[in-house]
């Protein structure tokens, strides 16, 4: 993402209340195109929670400094991530991010540094290579 946006996370009342927004948590930010009520919705997710709140998308709702989940809708794909930076008494301030920041790449994507490790086998030494990525990050319970 060219720009920094941060988003305000709203209806935490409705689901886990402030609990699950701890400080520098990673959340996922998915459209719901199907929505009833706003074809702008973007929901927040946790692994294993599920649904804990949407970004805000009133006048009533979007904190200062923030965008609503309707100038965000173009911007992002299906998903997208965000880092909890903020909680207030009803709402979090969201840093959204990267896809490319967050998930691991797949190994076929990204390119590999073969490793040469020697395994003795009834006196005979043989080589075996192995694979391991060279940028690999630290996985946070999502799966794409």
């Amino acid at each position: 993402m060219e720009n920094t946006y941060f988003v305000t996370i709203t209806g935490l009342n409705h689901y886990y209340g402030k609990k699950p927004f701890e400080i520098g948590r990673i959340i996922r930010l998915i459209k719901e195109p199907d929505n009833e009520y706003d074809k702008e919705a973007i929901a927040a997710f946790l692994p294993f929670i599920d649904k804990i709140g949407y970004v805000a998308n009133s006048t009533n709702t979007v904190y200062d400094g923030t965008i609503s989940a309707g100038r965000l809708y173009d911007k992002i794909e299906d998903y997208a991530y965000g880092k909890v930076m903020f909680v207030t008494h009803s709402s979090a301030i969201v840093l959204v991010l990267d896809k490319e920041d967050v998930e691991e790449p797949d190994e076929d994507e990204d390119e590999v540094e073969e490793e040469t490790v020697s395994v003795p086998v009834n006196d005979i030494k043989t080589e075996k290579k192995t694979k391991k990525p060279k940028n690999s990050k630290q996985p946070i319970g999502f799966r794409a």
